[in-house]
């Protein structure tokens, strides 16, 4: 299980590459990337800022893992998230499991998706024509993680 929170870009294919390298067991990978649209609530993005606590961010992440591997029979996971400034098109976060087989590989990524955007402490600033605004969080990702409770 791996999880990093940090300013840099990221090489996709290498990272899966890395997550699966060597185990002749796994039969799946499934994953998630997360861009920057150029477009958010009717308005113009022109950079997205990302904050969070260091620290309390990864073990937040770390524990939404540990509930994914605690309900799904998976061999791996990997959580990489950006922060700092970001531009339209640039990758924010990719999340990506290893398993036997596609469902569970499928249903611990969706999950680790879905509790990331409601439980994981970052906040996100974004710059539009009209200026700087917070981005609240959407009840569409709180329905998302609802799903997801015993």
């Amino acid at each position: 299980m791996t999880v990093r929170v940090q300013a840099g870009d990221f090489d996709i294919g290498a990272e899966i590459a890395a997550l699966t390298r060597g185990n002749a067991k796994a039969g799946a990978v499934a994953s998630f990337v997360g861009l920057v649209r150029d477009t958010n609530e009717g308005a113009g993005v022109a950079e997205m800022s990302l904050e969070h606590y260091p620290g309390m961010t990864e073990k937040s992440l770390e524990a939404i893992v540990g509930e994914a591997r605690g309900r799904w029979d998976i061999m791996d996971a990997l959580v990489i998230h950006r922060i700092g400034p970001l531009r339209p098109g640039d990758t924010i976060v990719l999340v990506a499991v290893v398993g036997a087989h596609r469902g569970e590989a499928f249903a611990a990524c969706e999950f680790i998706m879905d509790y990331l955007k409601t439980r994981a402490p970052f906040w996100k600033k974004e710059k539009t024509p009209e200026g700087e605004r917070w981005v609240d969080a959407r009840e569409s990702d709180d329905e998302a993680a609802e799903r997801w409770k015993n």
